[in-house]
C-alpha cells in the first residue's frame, strides 16, 4: 500500500504532537512543524524509535512564504504526496476583552486564522494532486456561541467553522474533504493558566489523546460519515451535547445557558 502522508502544525506539543503519534502508530508518515525546534527533535526521536518516519521543520504559519517553502520541502520527501493536512497551530487568550492587550489580541488572530488561512491556501496544488485529501481544522466548541472571557479566541473560531464549510464545498469538486474538530477545553499547556467562568462550569475534561483519536477517526471516516458527508466532528460528550443542544435551541436560549455557564 502507499504510505500516506500528514502534515502536521503546532506538532511539537500537546494536540499536535499527540496525534502526530497516533498516526505514525497506523503507518502514516508524518510531517512534523512548530517553531519549537526543541519538541521537534524530541518528537523525531520518538517515533523514528518506534520504526515510524518523520520529517521535521520550524514554522511559523503566520508566514505565507515559510508555509509555502516548508509544504514544497516536505513534497520533495513525500513524492508530492499530502493525504493530511492538520492546521493545528493556535493559541488562547482568556480574560475580559478589555484587559488583554490589543496586541496580544492580534497575534492571536495572526496564528489562529491567518495561520489556517495560509495553510490551506498554500496546500491545495499538494492536497488536489493527492486524490483522496483531507484538510483537518481545528476549531473549537467556543465556535457554537461567543464565549464570555474568550471573545477573541471565540471569533477566530468561529472563522475556521466558516473557512471549512466553504471549503468543504469548493474543494469538493477538486476531491478534497475539509472538516474541522470541536474540542472543548483540553489539558494542555494552553490551557494550564486559564480560569474562566465556564472552565469552572465544565472543568476541563479532555486530554490530547482523545483529541488525537477523534481526528484520526474523523480522517478515516465511516460509510455513515461518507453517507451523509460530515464536516463537523464534536469531541467529547459536553462538546457533542452543547452541539446537539444549539441546533435545536431558540437563539435566546442559547445566549441565556452561555451566560450562565460563564457567571455573568
Amino acid at each position: 500500500m502507499t504510505t500516506r502522508w500528514v502534515f502536521i502544525t503546532g506538532a511539537a506539543a500537546g494536540i499536535g504532537r499527540q496525534t502526530a503519534l497516533t498516526f505514525a502508530r497506523r503507518g502514516y508518515a508524518i510531517g512534523a512543524y512548530d517553531i519549537d525546534d526543541a519538541g521537534l527533535a524530541t518528537l523525531a526521536t520518538e517515533i523514528e524509535a518506534a520504526g515510524g518516519q518523520i520529517v521535521t521543520g520550524h514554522l511559523d504559519v503566520t508566514d505565507s512564504d515559510e508555509f509555502g517553502r516548508r509544504l514544497d520541502e516536505f513534497a520533495g520527501h513525500s513524492g508530492g504526496r499530502l493525504d493530511v493536512l492538520l492546521n493545528n497551530a493556535g493559541i488562547l487568550l482568556a480574560g475580559a476583552f478589555e484587559d488583554i492587550s490589543l496586541a496580544a489580541q492580534q497575534r492571536q488572530i495572526d496564528i489562529n486564522v491567518k495561520g489556517v488561512t495560509n495553510g490551506c491556501h498554500r496546500a491545495f496544488r499538494h492536497l488536489k494532486n493527492t486524490p483522496g485529501s483531507v484538510v483537518v481544522n481545528m476549531a473549537s466548541a467556543s465556535a457554537i456561541y461567543g464565549q464570555a472571557e474568550l471573545a477573541s479566541y471565540s471569533a477566530t473560531k468561529f472563522y475556521v467553522r466558516g473557512l471549512t464549510e466553504a471549503l468543504d464545498i469548493e474543494w469538493g469538486a477538486h476531491g478534497i474533504r475539509v472538516i474541522a474538530m470541536w474540542p472543548l477545553f483540553v489539558q494542555t499547556a494552553m490551557t494550564e493558566n486559564v480560569s474562566t467562568g465556564t472552565t469552572d462550569s465544565l472543568g476541563i475534561r479532555l486530554g490530547p489523546q482523545d483529541v488525537a483519536d477523534a481526528i484520526v477517526a474523523a480522517v478515516e471516516e465511516t460509510r455513515i460519515d461518507k453517507l451523509i458527508h460530515r464536516v463537523h466532528y464534536a469531541v467529547g460528550t459536553q462538546t457533542k451535547a452543547m452541539s446537539v443542544g444549539s441546533r435545536f435551541s431558540p437563539a435566546w436560549l442559547t445566549r441565556l445557558v452561555n451566560k450562565r455557564l460563564a457567571h455573568s
